[in-house]
């Protein structure tokens, strides 16, 4: 925990919460009736709220993207690195909102929530989300903050698949667009990695059909397990080389199923940390949102077909080590956008850190986002 604020922080934060009363029909074919969404902002909104970001979170991230609950907080927003005075997102020129998804454990509406309609925990009858439904839902906070237009809508893996279906479905109502180590569609490798992290969860005693709220447990060992295999894909062989090697912990082999090495005991903390912040429902949303995303899939299956509909300006960034969204997935939504003749800028950032690297500091990625910002910035009058 901080003794003070570090200088380039937004400081203290307090989260937001907007309580939807329309009901919002999801992609499933269900609908919820009403819901919550909570969110945070930094900076200041001008004049003429020509000046606001959205920033569009990742699998496990959150509202919580920058600044301190309070000074006991033992770290930052996950995107610290990057939101704040003088930094790339800079709160001295933005207004920027970042909230939790619908479906999220964070406090926007989601399966850890009570359904009005029986009083109990929703569990696993709260209906699968899509990045259409999110996109949606952000739209109708968008219009509650009294934004009609962001300056620049921004996200890394999952976020980023938020920002192209924003680009796509309201093009009128973003300017930019920033899409991170994303990617058009998951591989099938992809899927794989997360049907394997689904099955953890659903397997483990402790799940109950999902409702183990009322059971009074948590299924911690698939949940754990569903982060140990998520955590792997996202950190490069050269960083997990670099980090752990084949350390021993105590120095010798014991010859049994002890933890040994230094990334077995590495991946355990992972897991169990992360256990004791996410809720296992959310999780099984959340990878299924991430398999379904195919824009292309409306437009049969032509993703610059898809693109034509964008009137934002791109910035695509991609990192050399992450085989999780590789860069050559990136490189096929820069063709697919020149293709369909839009504004696009493309940058390909070294990086030994594997996919994780788009939350890490990197001098070079800080640069193409400030530089980018920065003509942002001056276009809002800012």
């Amino acid at each position: 925990m901080p003794e003070s604020i570090p200088a380039g922080s937004v400081g203290l934060v307090t989260p937001q919460k907007k309580h939807f009363e329309e009901p919002i029909e999801l992609a499933c074919g269900k609908t919820l009736p009403q819901y919550d969404l909570v969110y945070e902002t930094y900076g200041e909104l001008n004049a003429d709220h020509s000046n606001a970001l959205l920033i569009c979170h990742a699998l496990s991230g959150d509202h919580h993207a920058a600044g301190y609950h309070s000074m006991e907080d033992p770290k930052p927003g996950w995107w610290e690195n990057y939101i704040g005075p003088g930094k790339p997102f800079d709160t001295d020129r933005f207004y920027i909102v970042c909230p939790n998804n619908l479906g999220g454990c964070k406090g926007s509406t989601g399966p850890n929530s009570i359904n009005p309609a029986t009083g109990k925990f929703y569990g696993p009858d709260f209906p699968i989300v899509t990045v259409k439904d999110w996109v949606q839902s952000q739209k109708h906070l968008m219009h509650a903050l009294g934004i009609n237009q962001w300056a620049a809508i921004i996200g890394g893996s999952l976020g980023g698949m938020q920002v192209i279906q924003w680009a796509i479905d309201y093009p009128d109502r973003l300017r930019h667009a920033l899409v991170i180590a994303a990617a058009s569609r998951l591989s099938a490798q992809n899927i794989g990695f997360n049907e394997v992290a689904r099955q953890a969860i659903l397997s483990d005693p402790d799940y109950h059909g999902g409702h183990y709220y009322e059971q009074d447990v948590v299924p911690r060992r698939g949940l754990m397990l569903a982060r140990m295999l998520g955590h792997i894909t996202y950190l490069s062989d050269d960083a997990m080389r670099a980090q752990f090697g084949r350390e021993l912990r105590t120095g010798r082999l014991s010859y049994d199923f002890d933890v040994q090495f230094q990334v077995e005991s590495y991946l355990r903390y992972q897991g169990r940390s992360f256990v004791e912040r996410f809720d296992a429902n959310t999780y099984l949303l959340m990878t299924k949102a991430l398999d379904y995303f195919d824009p292309a899939s409306e437009y049969d299956n032509d993703l610059a077909a898809a693109f034509k509909r964008a009137q934002a300006r791109f910035l695509v960034i991609a990192f050399t080590s992450d085989w999780r969204f590789s860069p050559a997935r990136s490189r096929e939504i820069v063709k697919a956008l020149t293709d369909a003749r839009r504004q696009v800028s493309y940058a390909e950032i070294e990086s030994s850190e594997g996919h994780d690297a788009f939350l890490l500091p990197n001098d070079y990625y800080k640069d193409a986002l400030a530089a980018y910002m920065d003509g942002v910035a001056k276009e809002a009058g800012g």
